[in-house]
């Protein structure tokens, strides 16, 4: 009798991308890559691929934790994905909350999740209720707020929009955008400087090569793409590159990307986002899709080394889909967090957050030393002052941010749930969330799957 050609490792529900119902899944090995192999009664059986490395899957789940309790908005009626949001089954708040302030868009991008438009924009007193009611949801300690769109800066009031955010005590803002109108407009880039400290540009940036550029965003930007840069620099604003890859197209450049990103000084991060296969892309070939570890592989290689793939640890907070390296200055070059601290160990003082705040960490520890009773609490401190000075909790507040700009960086790889990936674990940790008109709080993925108009 013969074997299977595969290791059945977990049974999961997941969806069929042809009728969009749920199916039942089993999760496998095969080829030291993992699968979804599922079986639809009308489509038939279907594999696809859920991560490129089975050991990188295999070793996850030593870094999870318990999710963080999030206020819940919807009942329990037609089960994941249909009950967003937040219903009670999701196990996780939300570290970073969207509101899509416009759905205009100045480009018209072939691999967009949305279909941008000429809407109108929500006015201020709808975009207030909005930010109200996501501080409620999470108890008034909401962590980031992103503005987003369509392309937010369209929007006419898009300053006072930041300013109203600002005024919300979010711990981070960050405003979405493809730096069209920050190319073009130093002006508008000069008012955006007023908010420096606890905000940043999330740009667009796919590369360096015109081919990409026709591919992902339908036209060549990237000498928009090098002004935007050149404008956010000369005002000192803090940017977060937002990179999608796409197998073929620009995988190729990731260490391109990076190697720029750590060589600017207002560049604080890369976010590199494996294309999903939703929205505006249908069609879908198993080979084109990217992962985690496919990112982290070229990563590896296209950095000479330099950064390894065990320098990222899966985001304790949604271990399936974030992968995420802090690294921090020594002497000229960023050295891998990871390398300098055991972070499983010292899972129990992170909180579920992609928002990296030394002062929290350190007080938090601090708070919990005296009921430590000889556990990890002295040598998590000692290890986390090789890292950050000891005279960094006497800076103020600006010198705080400061010191942390121009000291740390990070490299994340966020891979967002299709129809065809959809794996009922990681789409109840998601924890990036859609903030709607109606009040309620939707995982991205599944907004861009089933519930966006």
């Amino acid at each position: 009798m013969a074997n299977r050609d595969y290791v059945l490792l977990e049974s999961t529900i997941s969806m069929c991308p042809g009728c969009m119902k749920r199916v039942d899944a089993k999760i496998i090995m095969k080829n030291n890559s993992i699968f979804l192999l599922k079986y639809c009664k009308e489509h038939g059986e279907q594999i696809e691929l859920l991560e490129e490395d089975a050991q990188y899957f295999l070793k996850r789940n030593e870094y999870t934790k318990p999710g963080t309790i999030s206020k819940t908005q919807t009942k329990v009626k037609l089960n994941c994905p249909f009950d967003c949001g937040l219903c009670p089954e999701h196990d996780q708040h939300t570290c970073i909350g969207l509101i899509e302030v416009t759905s205009k868009c100045d480009l018209n991008c072939p691999v967009c999740y949305a279909k941008s438009g000429k809407d109108n924009p929500l006015d201020l007193e709808k975009i207030e209720k909005m930010m109200d009611f996501y501080q409620d949801s999470e108890n008034n300690n909401a962590e980031i707020l992103q503005i987003s769109g369509g392309e937010p800066t369209t929007h006419p009031k898009i300053i006072d929009i930041i300013k109203l955010a600002r005024s919300k005590k979010f711990k981070y803002v960050m405003l979405n955008t493809n730096g069209l109108r920050i190319a073009e407009d130093e002006e508008f880039v000069k008012e955006l400087s007023n908010f420096k400290g606890q905000f940043e540009i999330y740009l667009q940036f796919d590369g360096f090569d015109e081919k990409t550029h026709k591919h992902l965003r339908g036209k060549d930007l990237t000498k928009i793409k090098e002004r935007a840069i050149q404008n956010l620099s000369k005002y000192e604003i803090p940017i977060t590159l937002v990179t999608t890859i796409e197998k073929g197209i620009n995988d190729n450049e990731i260490g391109k990307i990076i190697d720029f990103g750590l060589s600017n000084e207002y560049i604080r991060g890369i976010n590199f986002q494996p294309i999903s296969f939703s929205g505006r892309l249908k069609k879908h070939d198993i080979k084109d899709r990217i992962t985690i570890t496919g990112v982290l592989k070229r990563i590896e290689e296209q950095t000479s080394k330099r950064i390894l793939q065990s320098d990222f640890v899966p985001l304790p907070c949604n271990v399936d889909r974030v992968a995420i390296n802090y690294m921090y200055r020594s002497g000229k070059e960023f050295i891998s967090l990871a390398r300098s601290l055991n972070i499983k160990k010292y899972i129990s003082f992170i909180d579920n957050t992609f928002n990296f705040d030394a002062d929290e960490i350190i007080n938090k520890v601090k708070k919990n030393q005296n009921s430590c009773c000889g556990c990890d609490c002295f040598s998590f401190l000692n290890d986390v002052r090789k890292i950050i000075p000891k005279e960094f909790i006497f800076k103020s507040k600006d010198k705080k941010i400061k010191h942390i700009n121009n000291n740390t960086f990070r490299i994340s790889v966020t891979s967002f749930i299709d129809a065809h990936n959809f794996d009922i674990k990681s789409m109840k940790k998601e924890c990036v969330h859609i903030i709607t008109p109606d009040m309620k709080k939707i995982p991205f993925s599944s907004y861009n799957m089933v519930h966006r108009k």
